[in-house]
């Protein structure tokens, strides 16, 4: 028995959590409702973009690591590279999160 929380719920307590931060987020790629694959696009002010995507490690654990940062000198290779991950995986689910301390934020997500 997996012991996961099914997707779509996972996303709207990542969503809750962004907004008990003060921050504002948005689903921009709805997966697979029950075992999509997560990825968090976080930003502040709409700058400095970093993706994250929880990755499985050899202890069991799972936690959310940087996938992709935002290049200053080409913006749009993040989202070339989530518009690669979606057409890899189309259950995929993409978190858009503008928040003021992202790092802390990822840190607290379950693994």
């Amino acid at each position: 028995m997996d012991a996961r929380l099914p997707a779509h719920l996972e996303v709207a307590g990542l969503i809750r959590m962004v907004e008990a931060e003060g921050g504002f987020a948005s689903v921009i790629a709805k997966g697979e409702r029950d075992a999509g694959t997560i990825l968090i696009l976080t930003m502040y002010r709409g700058e400095e973009a970093i993706l994250f995507e929880r990755m499985p490690q050899l202890d069991g654990s799972r936690p959310y690591v940087v996938a992709k940062q935002q290049d200053n000198e080409n913006k749009q290779e993040i989202f070339e590279y989530i518009e690669k991950r979606k057409n890899q995986d189309p259950d995929i689910w993409v978190i858009e999160a503008d928040i003021a301390d992202r790092a802390r934020f990822i840190a607290h997500l379950p693994r």
